[in-house]
């Protein structure tokens, strides 16, 4: 795996309480990209005991997620902590759930409280995180960052085990520049506004835009990653009768609510066909639509970070170093002509 230098009182719509254990430890697999879970960062000393304390307690970590019903990629890393931390490995997990930066920032204050050993943090929002991360490193918490960077000090965290977002909004931008259409008219559709993965999908495409006479933005809005807010922009856009011939969806629900918009008004999609559709995280339906050449590309997300985590803390429990601060996690994009059913196998969330 590639690795760059290192670095309850809730709103109603959280979720906060303990988890039981799903399964034993994690499997890991060869190949750096699969959804599998991956081997744990050669970095960081790979002492093979449990996670709990020199004096048998167990580790007690906070874990602060998006929604698990945001997307198939959410569900799939929900599901990957789940099964790393729990009783049998050690941990006593406390899970608190939102799409808001502030209800986030709520949960891990009561996290603080709670006096947990660490806080493992996928934040909804980049900005407004130094004051708890402060107020948790004066604690003695560890706070280790997976899936999403945050704009703070590296000081103030332990580990960021992350996806370069920027990496996959180019990609994808690469990708459909190597198209080379006369014109491009595009839909865009953004996931929710200041998080991580819309600022790097939104920026290269925006970047792209902005750099080329014959790019252009038929309508940028957010759906916040639901499909049914996406359809509903590009039955807007049909309505108007504005052209268009590229869809690009920040993820692979808004992609399918997208597609359910063309499927109503007889627009096809695809391969050789009128629009270009465009997703992203890899989730294994989304893939079979690339296979069956019903969407153009399929940018990955991989959501399988715990067996990393798990390294970091089993290091750092130990007295050991983990190095090197940041693990960015290896990804690929799909293009529709090359995808094979193994791919789909492999890859597919």
């Amino acid at each position: 795996m590639k690795k760059k230098v290192l670095a309850a009182v809730l709103a109603a719509t959280m979720v906060l309480g303990l988890t039981a254990c799903g399964s034993a430890a994690a499997d890991t697999a060869a190949a750096p990209a699969a959804p599998a879970k991956e081997e744990a960062a050669p970095a960081a000393d790979t002492a093979a005991a449990p996670a709990a304390d020199a004096g048998g307690d167990l580790i007690k970590v906070g874990i602060i997620n998006n929604d698990p019903n945001e997307s198939g990629y959410r569900t799939a890393n929900d599901k990957d902590l789940k099964e790393t931390f729990c009783e049998a490995n050690g941990y006593e997990a406390s899970f608190a759930y939102s799409l808001k930066n502030d209800e986030q920032i709520t949960a891990a204050q009561k996290f603080i409280q709670d006096g947990v050993d660490y806080l493992l943090l996928s934040a909804a929002d980049t900005s407004g995180w130094d004051s708890v991360l402060k107020d948790a490193q004066d604690a003695g918490i560890q706070v280790i960052l997976f899936d999403r960077t945050i704009d703070a000090d590296p000081s103030l965290y332990a580990a960021s085990i992350v996806s370069d977002m920027d990496k996959e909004g180019e990609t994808a931008v690469n990708w459909l520049a190597g198209q080379n259409l006369d014109e491009y008219n595009v839909i865009h559709i953004q996931g929710v506004m200041g998080s991580a993965a819309q600022k790097g999908r939104s920026g290269a495409l925006d970047a792209k835009v902005a750099a080329e006479a014959n790019w252009n933005i038929v309508t940028q809005q957010t759906a916040e990653w639901n499909a049914e807010t996406a359809q509903q922009i590009v039955q807007s856009v049909i309505d108007a009768g504005t052209p268009f011939n590229v869809i690009y969806a920040e993820n692979d629900d808004m992609a399918k609510g997208a597609v359910a918009a063309l499927d109503a008004a007889n627009i096809s999609h695809g391969v050789g066909k009128d629009v270009i559709v465009m997703g992203f995280d890899c989730n294994k339906w989304a893939l079979e639509e690339l296979l069956a050449q019903n969407w153009n590309y399929d940018g990955q997300c991989n959501p399988f970070q715990s067996s990393y985590i798990d390294q970091v803390i089993k290091t750092l429990q130990n007295g050991g170093s983990i190095g090197e601060k940041t693990i960015i996690m290896d990804e690929k994009g799909f293009d529709a002509s090359t995808i094979t059913q193994a791919d789909v196998d492999q890859y597919g969330i």
